[in-house]
């Protein structure tokens, strides 16, 4: 079982991310109160399992302080079992990664930090609207090396704004020089209700076209797999088989409980989803009643998600499990599909396992669909 939280509070708005967040940083405390109260309501959602991972994120979890960490980690134990190996990780931004701040989160029971450096390009930095620059990145990765925090993971964007294949290089290249254990390699997305979406509205800024996007996410893998990193998942490459044991359990179907504005949870038959606005929110949880919808999810839906979260990841689909539950249902498996995955050499199929080559995951999501249930 899995534990997520989402701390819905960030210093400024950065012009690229859709998640749902607030820029009033005094309610932080009131919201860590609700979320302490919501642990207690949704506590039978696990009940009797232990938690084997936890995830801060948000937002950016490491505006909190000291005591309102430990808020939130005094009402998990008293309502959890937390596995004695248990992954635990926190979102943070570089600039809040000082030494005092790291020796607060180890002593909290941190193990695992995920960093949003995004570039190592200040100009790039400051066309996001991050708070930090590259400087700081490479200090806050040393700052909680030094503190004995070995497993860390450092987020790059790339396909940025007038970024060349160049740019992409240096930016994947530092990251591996931080000598970290993860890196997740994302390529920019335009998201409609951001800052930069509003400006691609207006002909503004435009997305890279799909071949040029392509040779960043061919390059950024083929640096990465050279430095021994795995690529696990489609954005996700990992070293000494460090995958996020958090994000892994979402591709692979098991159980995690949100707690937060916007925070989803999912049980196999169901997932439901806090509202995604904060007043709301602590309202909700201050008269005893959370707030989030439920979509229980027919075997088709569950067959879908399985396509769509396994097939990104390198240890692929399990035809035969495919096969079973698609009978089920009276379906049957798509040869056809999958026939010509492999002759145009998108896919393989190694020990009944269905896996994206290179080229197959540049469209993961458009093969994905096209096997879809409808």
């Amino acid at each position: 079982m899995h534990l997520y939280l989402h701390i819905p509070f960030c210093r400024q708005a950065c012009h690229y991310c859709d998640f749902h967040f607030s820029t009033v940083l005094s309610q932080r405390e009131v919201m860590v109160k609700a979320m302490v109260q919501e642990l207690t309501i949704q506590k039978a959602y696990l009940a009797h399992k232990k938690l084997t991972s936890i995830y801060l994120g948000g937002g950016t979890p490491s505006l909190l302080s000291e005591k309102q960490v430990n808020l939130l980690f005094d009402q998990i134990n008293l309502q959890f079992t937390i596995d004695v190996d248990a992954e635990i990780t926190l979102e943070a931004n570089p600039e809040d990664l000082t030494p005092e701040y790291i020796q607060t989160l180890k002593k909290i029971g941190i193990n695992r930090l995920s960093v949003g450096i995004q570039t190592f390009n200040n100009e790039s930095l400051r066309h996001l609207h991050r708070n930090h620059d590259s400087q700081q990145s490479t200090r806050a990765i040393k700052n909680a090396q030094d503190l004995g925090i070995e497993n860390i993971s450092v987020d790059i964007i790339y396909g940025l704004k007038e970024h060349t294949l160049s740019d992409t290089e240096y930016d994947i290249q530092q990251a591996i020089l931080l000598d970290v254990e993860h890196i997740s390699a994302y390529s920019l997305t335009i998201e409609p209700r951001t800052v930069f979406g509003k400006q691609k509205e207006k002909g503004l800024l435009k997305e890279l076209p799909d071949n040029q996007m392509a040779a960043h996410f061919e390059l950024s893998h083929q640096l990465l797999q050279s430095a021994g990193f795995e690529a696990y998942e489609v954005s996700n490459f990992a070293k000494n088989k460090r995958y996020s044991r958090h994000n892994s359990s979402y591709w692979n179907q098991e159980e995690y409980l949100g707690i937060g504005p916007s925070a989803h949870s999912f049980n196999v038959q169901s997932r439901q989803w806090n509202v995604a606005n904060n007043k709301s929110y602590m309202l909700a949880i201050e008269q005893g009643n959370p707030h989030f919808e439920v979509e229980y999810l027919s075997p088709e839906n569950r067959i879908n998600e399985y396509i769509m979260t396994r097939l990104r990841t390198m240890w692929g689909l399990d035809l035969a499990y495919l096969k079973q539950s698609l009978e089920q249902i009276n379906q049957s498996l798509p040869s056809t599909e999958i026939e010509e995955w492999k002759e145009k050499q998108w896919a393989n199929e190694i020990d009944g396992f269905l896996i994206l080559t290179e080229s197959g995951k540049l469209i993961a999501d458009k093969l994905s669909s096209d096997i879809f249930l409808i």
